[in-house]
This record gives structure tokens, C-alpha cells and sequence, in this order.
């Protein structure tokens, strides 16, 4: 143990301090490997249905076959517009045989939201679910697609709920579309190129894989640029974290997260590709009810979500009756937004499982912070950094300086697998990636908190949801935390509005719990008990909803805004 590494006394046994040297292999290698030595085991699972790791691995080198003759070539861009689906496993594996760099976009997007990326990227291909052909096909002369390739829905599912879907919603769900001329049924690419393989050398680790979208609700959305090294390194690192409950080609891990998401993409998916995991696919998390039908059906072991989703499954009549069996489940993860103290208490006592919160961002490519499985997980915390992550606390103004334990300053990650910068945009790279002469590169995260001294990260908010009131500093997430703990509360959103006498004040938006009922008085006295009185909310709005990102982080900014 370093003075720069209190965390490493905190690791749970067997833990390594270090997996270096990581070894020179790409996701590819692991998915042959494993359609080799098990060509049956289920690689994809999938609304009941199992994809063999020797399915994947066949199908998608004659989608690399049908790239190639497409005439995509090693570092061209392929964009994928696809929910959790086989199809997406099979078109980014494919992709990367064929030497190409993966574009995972959000498909909620709007036509206006997905040109830019589409554009600025290079995106040769896109490759879109059937309901978003026509949105994808209204910009693609303005942003330079070549060609489409759309997907149905159904062609993965099981025979009985394929027919039924053809029969009930195909056609009401937008799914049933005509290709326009130059266009391409996925399915028909891959039956015009059975047999053959991947043309051409593999990628390296050193390659660049995947361009993943980050900053589109602090700013304008830029594309993060990481390599296939960096999956490897994740999914390794992660391993390692929960090797001791973790068992290699059996446990099944289920993923309700978006794919285009770095947690999903770089985290989940490269935890089960190197641990020979099989990988359950929700393609809907917000569909509640199937979600918990394919826990049931599933029994996965490991289940990632985000705090919304925790929340969501909480107020779940069938959790609340504990008609749901959670008992395969070893442990669950949250991230990609904070997690409430309340949030964990509630799970924990409502299903009797263990609710572990980390800490990444996209531009890290899930170098992480996770609490221990078997350790002390401290409230408010975000956990101890993984194996060969390191993270300092820097002095906010000049970002040089490394501020002592407790002291909140802004929190940098060095990490192996940390972006190679934002897709043509050097001088934001610059801003973010910062190097230390000391220590190498570093990542400004934008993100404020404190080291403990036993290297506990706790996050306190971002640089640019401070609210400033009256002279005094309020963190958003610290009034959250406090009005979470109200007994009738189940979500809330806080944020800092203009105010005429105080620069800007303390706003709260709050969705009530099914049979509630909250005054703005009762919650305002509330937290007068909890809070110093300038931290009280002075506004609070009642709502049914909260506006959030596909992966769950309240978008504070649509609500101070009145766009939602």
C-alpha cells in the first residue's frame, strides 16, 4: 500500500492490488474462445429464447462478410440504433471482424438529435431497429450515411411469441416497414453470406472499437472514443472484484440497461465475455412487469440496474407483496446515477438481497469505484477504486493541486482503460485529459468529492449543479438524500432557479408514493429538522414524474428549464 492508495487495506481477501500485465486480447478472442470449447452454451438470452456462443460467432462473421462487401473498411464507423437485442450483439461483434468502429446511438433520439452524431462521426452503415428506419432515413442524406440496415424485433424471438407479436403488434408498433432501394434486411445479409468468414486481419487490442455518446445533459453530446483494449481491462477488473462469488460459465447475468450506455456496453457486456457468462437481455426496462417475469424465468445471479430502476421495481405491487423471487440473485449493482440511502435500505429490507453502488463515467470506460461485497459499504459512499484504478481529489480552481482526505475538491481517474479523447475534438480532449508529472494522464471528471481515509470515495455533486444561495454553497444531492428519507417520497429531483434577493434558491420536485399524501409545508418543516435553513427547499413542485435519461439520472436541467 502508497500513500495514493489508502483503498488497497480495504480490498476485500483475494482481491489483487494489480492485474497487470492485462493480456494482448479483444472481446473476439473471448467469444472464440468460448464458441470453441462450447459451442451450445448460451451465449445471449434473450425474451426466452438462447443464442449459442457458436451462433453469435458464426453469424457475425458473415455480417463482417456482408460489411466488407458493402465496402466498409479497418476504422470505418458502423452505428447501431438498437435496443437490447441479439441483433446488437451480433452487428457489433461483426463490425469489429471487420475491422470497424462501433457507434451505439440512443434510439429514443430524435431525427435532430441523431444527425449530428451520425455526421460527426463518419458513420458509413447504420444498422436500425424497424421502427426508427424512417427517422434514420430522413437524415441520412445530411449526415453522409451510405447505407441502412434494418432489423425486425422478431426475428430473434421464440416461435410462439414471434407469431404472436406478428399478429398483434407488428403492424400498431410501427414494426412493419418497406425497405426504400439501396437498403438491406439484416436477416437477408446474413443468409446471402453463410459460410463465410471475416475478411482481413482482427483488430488489435491497441484499436480503436467504440464511440460512445457522453455530455448530453451537461452540455453538447460528444463522442468518447475508446479501445478494444479498454473493454478487456474492464471486464477483467470487474471479474476480479467479485471473483469470490462469481462463477465462471454458469452465473447468468442480466442486463436491463441500454447497450448504447458505457455501463451496459464497456461494463456488463465485458464481465460475462470474459467470464463465459451468459448474457440476458431485457430489451424494455421500464416495462416493469415483464422485467420481473424474466428474473423469475432467468434466475440470473448478477443483476445490474440504476437507481430508478430499483425504484421502479420497489413500487412494484408483486415486490411489495413479495411474489417475486430474488433468491438467485448474489448481489446487485447500481450506477450511472446516484443511489439514494434510502433507495438501498428499502431493497435490501423489501427483497433480502444486497445492493452494491459504483462509480464510473463514459469517458473512464468503467474504471471504477465499487463498494466491497464483503467489506463495509459506508452510506454515501461510492466505494474503493478497482484494481489498477487510481482516483485523487484535485483543488477545483487550478486542478493541480491534490487536496488531503475529507477536503471535496474535484475527482480525477487514472485508469489503463481511460478514452483516447472525444471524437474529433482535441482541445476538449485536452480539458478533460489532463497529464501530471508526477503520475501520467488523468481524467477530470467535473465531478466534486472527497477521499475518507481508507480511500471511500463519496461523491458530493457536479461542478455545475452547485447552487449558490445567499452567499452559501448547497450540493443538490445532499438536500435529495434528506428529502428521499421522507416516508412518503419516491423520487426527487433538486436544482437551483433564480431567484431576485439570493442569486438562486433551493427547488425541489417531488414525485409522491402510491397512497401518499405531502404538503410543500410538511416536507419544507421536514427538512428544517435535517438541513441548516439555507439547504430547505423555499419551492416545491409536485409532479407525477421525473424527466431522465435512458439509464436513469434525473436531468435537473429539463427541470429547472419547464421542458418537462
Amino acid at each position: 500500500m502508497t500513500d495514493h492508495q489508502p483503498w488497497l487495506a480495504s480490498y476485500d481477501p483475494g482481491v489483487p492490488v494489480s492485474l497487470e500485465p492485462y493480456p494482448e486480447r479483444t472481446l473476439l478472442d473471448y467469444l472464440g474462445e468460448t464458441a470453441r470449447a462450447r459451442p451450445e452454451h448460451p451465449a445471449v438470452i434473450f425474451k426466452g429464447r438462447r443464442v449459442t456462443a457458436g451462433e453469435i460467432d458464426h453469424l457475425s462473421d458473415q455480417f463482417a462478410a456482408a460489411l466488407a462487401d458493402l465496402g466498409v473498411r479497418k476504422g470505418d464507423r458502423v452505428a447501431l440504433m438498437l435496443p437490447n437485442c441479439p441483433q446488437f450483439i451480433i452487428a457489433e461483434f461483426g463490425a469489429w471482424k471487420a475491422g470497424a468502429v462501433v457507434a451505439p446511438l440512443n434510439p429514443i433520439y430524435t431525427a435532430a438529435e441523431i444527425e449530428g452524431p451520425l455526421r460527426e462521426s463518419g458513420a458509413k452503415v447504420v444498422v436500425t431497429l424497424t421502427p426508427y428506419y424512417e427517422r434514420v432515413k430522413s437524415v441520412q442524406a445530411a449526415a453522409g450515411v451510405q447505407t441502412v440496415v434494418a432489423t425486425n424485433i422478431k426475428e430473434y424471438l421464440p416461435p410462439a411469441l414471434r407469431l404472436l407479436f406478428t399478429l398483434v403488434k407488428e403492424k400498431p408498433g410501427g414494426h412493419r416497414i418497406a425497405l426504400q432501394p439501396g437498403d438491406h434486411w439484416f436477416a437477408d445479409l446474413l443468409r446471402a453470406h453463410a459460410g463465410r468468414t471475416a475478411p482481413g486481419p482482427r483488430p488489435g487490442p491497441a484499436d480503436p472499437a467504440v464511440i460512445l455518446m457522453s455530455g448530453g445533459t451537461t452540455g453538447t453530446p460528444k463522442g468518447v472514443l475508446g479501445t478494444h483494449a479498454a473493454f478487456v481491462q474492464a471486464g477483467m477488473q470487474l471479474l476480479a472484484w467479485n471473483r469470490a462469488i462469481f462463477t465462471d460459465w454458469q452465473d447468468i447475468v442480466m442486463l436491463p440497461l441500454p447497450l448504447f450506455h458505457v455501463y451496459a456496453n464497456v461494463g456488463v457486456q465485458s464481465l460475462a465475455m470474459v467470464s463465459h457468462a451468459p448474457l440476458a437481455l431485457v430489451p424494455d426496462p421500464r416495462d416493469t412487469h415483464d422485467l420481473l417475469r424474466t428474473i423469475d424465468r432467468v434466475r440470473p445471479a448478477f443483476f445490474t440496474g440504476v437507481p430508478t430502476l430499483f425504484i421502479m421495481m420497489l413500487n412494484h405491487p408483486d415486490v411489495q407483496k413479495h411474489r417475486v423471487d430474488f433468491s438467485s440473485i448474489k448481489i446487485c449493482f447500481s450506477g450511472a446515477a446516484p443511489l439514494m440511502a434510502e433507495t438501498k435500505k428499502r431493497f435490501e429490507a423489501l427483497t433480502g438481497g444486497r445492493l452494491i453502488e459504483g462509480y464510473s463515467l463514459t469517458e473512464a470506460m468503467m474504471a471504477c469505484t465499487v463498494n466491497p461485497l464483503e467489506g463495509t459499504n459506508k452510506v454515501g459512499s461510492v466505494g474503493l477504486p478497482l484494481p489498477d484504478v487510481q482516483v485523487r481529489i484535485f483543488d477545483v480552481d487550478t486542478g493541480t493541486t491534490t487536496l488531503p482526505v475529507n477536503e471535496i475538491g474535484e475527482i480525477a481517474i487514472c485508469a489503463p482503460q481511460l478514452m483516447r479523447g472525444f471524437w474529433g475534438q482535441e482541445e476538449e480532449t485536452a480539458g478533460v485529459l489532463r497529464h501530471h508529472a508526477d503520475s501520467g494522464v488523468w481524467l477530470h471528471t467535473g465531478d466534486l468529492g472527497y477521499l475518507d481515509r481508507e480511500g471511500y470515495l463519496f461523491i458530493v455533486d457536479r461542478k455545475k449543479d452547485l447552487i449558490k444561495t445567499s452567499g452559501y454553497q448547497v450540493w443538490p444531492r445532499e438536500v435529495e438524500e434528506v428529502v428521499a428519507t421522507h416516508p412518503a417520497v419516491a423520487e426527487v429531483g433538486v436544482a437551483g432557479v433564480s431567484d431576485p434577493v439570493r442569486g438562486e434558491t433551493v427547488k425541489a420536485w417531488v414525485v409522491l408514493r402510491t397512497g401518499h399524501t405531502l404538503t410543500v409545508e410538511e416536507l419544507r418543516t421536514y427538512c428544517r429538522q435535517r438541513l441548516a435553513p439555507y439547504k430547505v427547499p423555499t419551492q416545491v413542485e409536485f409532479r407525477s414524474s421525473l424527466p431522465k435519461t435512458m439509464v436513469g439520472k434525473v436531468l435537473r436541467r429539463a427541470l429547472v428549464a419547464g421542458k418537462a
